[in-house]
């Protein structure tokens, strides 16, 4: 992502601390957002990484076994094709979780809109 201040080495690396703290969040809302139709994982980091959220494969997997731990997401096999692939997708906590973040993350964008005087 292109930003508009320039940057010295050192800022560069705590904007990029900063964004990843940022983003971390954002990933979690967007998987289960994404998941409402169920997908596995490679098209899923292909489709984060097309709407602009940049995830690492070894960041993903971990979250996807997370989220299915915590009851968000389930999962069944696809063992139709010559390579079996674990599709996800959204649970019923999953969806009303994405929900209540989504409420969230529209009071928070209305917040912080308000704080920059838009």
């Amino acid at each position: 992502m292109k930003h508009s201040i320039v940057w010295s080495m050192y800022d560069e690396e705590l904007y990029g601390m900063h964004l990843q703290e940022l983003r971390r969040g954002t990933v979690v809302l967007a998987c289960l957002i994404i998941l409402k139709e169920p997908n596995y994982g490679y098209a899923l980091l292909d489709q984060l990484e097309r709407s602009g959220f940049a995830v690492d494969a070894n960041t993903l997997y971990p979250l996807l076994r997370r989220l299915e731990k915590q009851g968000l997401l389930a999962s069944d096999w696809n063992t139709d094709e010559a390579r079996p692939r674990k599709f996800y997708r959204t649970s019923d906590d999953g969806h009303a979780l994405a929900d209540a973040l989504t409420a969230d993350w529209t009071d928070l964008n209305t917040a912080f809109r308000s704080l920059r005087g838009e």
